[in-house]
């Protein structure tokens, strides 16, 4: 968990394949956006940029990949991933098939420890709270 408010938390998935990995969560148990105020919309939004942009400041990623899927799990959330050229999938789906072998391991890839990445994150999420969130 790197950020928790009423209505929203952030949390970093542990996935070894893709280490700059987020969910954005809604705490309460919608399976749409539409069933959100037009207020928690925009703050849902709000921190899935903020999440977007601190992983593209840190990692300095090929590409960041946005999804709002809920197929499986009806609840209201967005995965923030930050995707490389060297990544086990790139270009494919993290959910697709491999396409390679990454050696050495993702994590000892990336610019910033992911302690380091999770302190950014808490910190910048936390500069972004509102009084709703």
């Amino acid at each position: 968990m790197v950020h928790e408010g009423p209505v929203w938390r952030v949390v970093r998935v542990v996935d070894a394949g893709f280490p700059g990995f987020y969910r954005v969560i809604c705490q309460d148990h919608v399976a749409e956006f539409s069933d959100l105020s037009a207020d928690q919309r925009r703050r849902g939004m709000d921190l899935v940029v903020t999440v977007e942009q601190v992983l593209r400041d840190l990692l300095r990623p090929t590409k960041i990949n946005l999804a709002s899927l809920g197929n499986v799990v009806p609840h209201l959330h967005w995965h923030v991933i930050a995707r490389f050229d060297w990544d086990s999938h790139f270009p494919q789906p993290v959910w697709g098939l491999a396409q390679r072998a990454v050696d050495p391991p993702p994590e000892q890839r990336l610019s910033v420890s992911l302690a380091a990445l999770d302190a950014r994150m808490t910190a910048v999420l936390g500069a972004l709270a509102a009084p709703e969130d």
